[in-house]
């Protein structure tokens, strides 16, 4: 049987194919890592779980803000099944999630039975990772895959459109490519409005409000080599900020890199 295991000193890639195995390996606790490259021909999302007061206002934030924030499913009040995901239970089916409290993050657990309650609300945001494996079909490069790493994500200057109590900065992620990969990237990636679409930015990251760009704010930091130009791509991570400001009592997302696994295909997303 083909198992997940955590993120190997020797950075190997450790994949599997199914998205079913794969979330039964995360739910039964085997697999706390990142996900880029498992279950690759599979729709991955970032999460946000909400209480029901706050529900309505961030589905508007979702709407306002369809770049960072592409919405791919919603769940029912209480209720912590995503049918129209697949055979999902948001509770444990995410390899490691991050707790908040009052806007501050307090926890960050492998399961939220504990968390759970009746006045939760489930927010499924498309990622990134489904057009990647696009990318990767072209033959080009991704680095922070060929290193099994997390790509880089950075907090930026550019303005959300705010919704109620949600407002915030967008955050997005980098990979580095020669200029002739990032052209094809930009026409791969315009493809997939679901989850993020075309880039938000190339070159200047000083533009954007990425003061050094070997730090990122989340994930691992990538090399740049000689020719290549840094491309930016609206990140799922961007409601994770709105968070902080809106400070709702109870807030359970992902970590970032962490994503639900789901069973829509990838393929079903791109608009040709």
């Amino acid at each position: 049987m083909t198992q997940l295991k955590a993120r190997p000193t020797s950075n190997r890639m450790m994949a599997i194919d199914d998205s079913l195995e794969a979330r039964r390996i995360i739910r039964s606790g085997g697999y706390d890592g990142h996900t880029a490259g498992i279950a690759p021909e599979f729709v991955q999302g970032n999460l946000c779980i909400l209480p029901r007061d706050m529900a309505m206002e961030f589905a508007a934030f979702c709407q306002r803000n369809p770049k960072p924030c592409p919405l791919i499913g919603m769940g029912a009040p209480g209720d912590p099944s995503l049918p129209d995901l697949g055979d999902i239970d948001i509770r444990t089916d995410v390899p490691r999630y991050r707790v908040f409290k009052d806007g501050k993050l307090v926890d960050e657990p492998t399961d939220v039975r504990k968390y759970w309650t009746d006045d939760l609300v489930t927010f499924v945001i498309g990622c990134s990772f489904s057009f990647e494996k696009a990318i990767l079909e072209e033959g080009i490069r991704l680095q922070h895959v060929a290193r099994n790493t997390t790509v880089p994500m950075y907090r930026t200057n550019i303005d959300c459109v705010p919704a109620g109590r949600f407002r915030s900065k967008m955050v997005v992620s980098m990979r580095p490519f020669l200029p002739a990969d990032a052209i094809r990237a930009v026409q791969i990636t315009s493809r997939f409005p679901a989850v993020h679409g075309a880039p938000v930015h190339i070159g200047l990251p000083e533009a954007i409000g990425i003061a050094d760009i070997a730090r990122p704010d989340w994930g691992d930091p990538a090399e740049i080599r000689d020719g290549e130009l840094p491309v930016f791509w609206a990140c799922g991570v961007t409601p994770q900020v709105a968070i902080e400001a809106a400070k709702p009592a109870l807030c359970i997302t992902h970590k970032p890199g962490a994503m639900l696994i789901t069973d829509r295909l990838n393929a079903k997303l791109a608009a040709f």
